[in-house]
């Protein structure tokens, strides 16, 4: 039986890809010393890495982070913004959305918020959907060919969360067959979650 694992995310930088849909963002976080106030926003779809983004540019810049800001006390990010700019010290906003989209309650804090610059993650393009398809897969032993993502690219979903649960889908079927990832193993795949009708999986 296959069974359901959660599997850890690392925290280097060669762990967070690279692509059209983040290099703005890395670039503007890369260069935190020209920002206009000593915060930003970062904003982007789940499982989109800007957690683990966060993570990575906090460590290497002594920065600090609140991630899942909507679901912080505002008075605390209140707090932190105003920190920041005491001590120079760069402050990092994750939130699912940008002000005012995040409605926020507090007038002084929503004004800081309003003077902040914002930066956002994009979906993922053909590139980026296999660069995840690969790394999430091999990141639970599992290797594929290239024919594999070829096959997969057009009938995925471009949102971080739709590669997530192919390659979850991906690796239950895997486990539950014992097989290596070909294509007729990806299709099955696929049907399991909805994407092909089941009959295109019969041998």
């Amino acid at each position: 039986m296959a069974l359901p694992l959660v599997w850890p995310e690392a925290e280097r930088d060669g762990d967070f890809i690279l692509s059209p849909a983040s290099a703005a963002a890395v670039r503007h976080l890369a260069h935190w010393a020209l920002w206009p106030v000593a915060a930003t926003v970062l904003t982007g779809p789940r499982k989109s890495g800007r957690s683990l983004l966060g993570r990575i540019f906090a460590a290497k810049n002594r920065a600090m982070l609140i991630d899942d800001a909507e679901r912080h006390a505002e008075e605390a990010i209140f707090h932190a913004w105003n920190r920041a700019q005491a001590e120079r010290r760069p402050l990092l906003i994750i939130a699912d959305a940008p002000p005012p989209a995040w409605p926020i309650a507090l007038p002084d804090l929503a004004s800081r918020l309003a003077a902040t610059p914002r930066i956002a993650l994009g979906d993922p393009d053909d590139a980026l959907a296999a660069a995840l398809i690969e790394k999430l897969l091999g990141a639970r032993g599992l290797a594929t060919g290239r024919e594999v993502i070829a096959y997969l690219l057009p009938r995925t979903g471009r949102s971080h969360v739709a590669i997530h649960r192919l390659v979850d889908a991906l690796d239950e079927v895997a486990l539950a067959r014992r097989q290596r990832i070909t294509v007729p193993l990806a299709r099955r795949a696929l049907a399991l979650l909805g994407v092909i009708d089941d009959s295109s999986t019969k041998d």
